[in-house]
């Protein structure tokens, strides 16, 4: 199994002592992360995409930028690229441009994103949501396949003998589709050969076993091989301590304070915004937060695996407030006690040719 960092770059308020860094010093420590999930020999680092919410990462093509002149190994992920929102034209160059810097380590995870209102922000109509990915997707794959690119759709004007620069750095960067909650994106994935990067953080794992399921029968079904077939795993956070016990006592005021915090009183009852797992004890148990001791998270992960059979697990250890300190004291740790035991009990052949 292969293992990428994600960074969301939540900007909320510390959920116990209310302290909140500058957009600078925040930045800064996600930079930080990125460099030392290098050293530490992960195999990716992700920024996600939000335009709503205490996020800063509107523009993730700029850390990633930043990211990618820090760095020199590690691929770097989106999680997600908000396609629906954005002007496939100009997603085309500018990754393009970012996987020109990096030598060919970029690859995007595109999906509608997890924030109701950035719809409305960019004038477009929420509920033609899923139109609006598959049209914009499919210009994108055409913008970074062919050259005088002739095209007409629903959304942006047509184009005429469009040539997108500068061109990616050694054929089309990798797409994986996000999932959360509908059968859309793993359709989608499967019509075109693509990966799907299932979201795995907030509902049973239930849910998303079937978004996979579907996805694997499809996939075939669309005539691909199904060792091609792979898929990632997100989390709901990641801590760490020598037990499970002491993980408890630990974090459980922080880990709750904060599921209290981002809970959206407008959204309950709609899957993919708020957690059910609102105490640390049900979450360890029941939810796909990875907290406990070492081999507490190394059953978990390979638990999921039974399931999903996943190639990518993603991690998240700034989501509930943790300082740079003890997010590179989990990554170490991760690194040390629990990556080598997954990485041999569940082999991949993810981005190994």
């Amino acid at each position: 199994m292969k293992f990428q960092v994600l960074s969301l770059i939540n900007h909320a308020p510390h959920p116990l002592t209310g302290e909140l860094p500058s957009a600078a010093d925040r930045f800064e420590e996600v930079l930080a992360v990125g460099e030392a999930a290098e050293r530490l020999g992960f195999d990716a680092y992700a920024i996600g995409e939000r335009h709503a919410g205490a996020f800063l990462s509107s523009a993730p093509t700029v850390v990633l930028g930043a990211l990618a002149a820090r760095t020199s190994r590690i691929r770097l992920l989106t999680g997600v690229t908000v396609v629906a929102i954005l002007d496939p034209v100009r997603v085309a160059e500018d990754y393009a441009t970012l996987d020109q810097i990096s030598r060919g380590r970029i690859e995007l995870v595109i999906g509608k994103g997890a924030e109701a209102g950035h719809f409305s922000l960019f004038g477009l109509d929420e509920e033609r949501q899923w139109d609006l990915q598959q049209e914009k997707y499919e210009l994108l794959r055409r913008l970074w396949t062919e050259e005088a690119v002739d095209w007409e759709g629903e959304f942006r004007t047509p184009l005429k003998g469009v040539t997108t620069v500068p061109r990616p750095y050694a054929g089309p960067p990798r797409v994986w589709h996000g999932s959360a909650t509908s059968l859309h994106s793993p359709e989608l994935a499967a019509r075109h050969g693509d990966p799907l990067f299932t979201a795995n953080a907030i509902q049973p794992r239930d849910a998303y076993a079937r978004l996979i399921a579907h996805y694997r029968e499809r996939f075939e079904a669309y005539g691909h091989d199904p060792a091609r077939a792979h898929v990632a795993a997100g989390s709901g956070g990641l801590l760490i301590a020598d037990t499970t016990e002491r993980a408890v006592a630990r974090y459980k005021e922080v880990y709750e304070a904060r599921v209290r915090q981002n809970f959206k009183p407008h959204l309950a009852g709609k899957a993919g915004y708020n957690t059910p797992f609102r105490t640390i004890e049900d979450a360890i148990e029941n939810g796909p937060q990875l907290i406990g001791g070492p081999q507490r998270i190394i059953d978990k992960i390979l638990g999921y695996h039974e399931v999903y059979r996943h190639d990518l697990q993603s991690l998240t250890v700034d989501g509930f407030g943790l300082g740079r300190a003890e997010q590179l004291e989990t990554l170490q740790r991760f690194a040390e006690e629990i990556a080598p035991v997954i990485r041999k009990e569940a082999p991949t052949t993810l981005w190994e040719a």
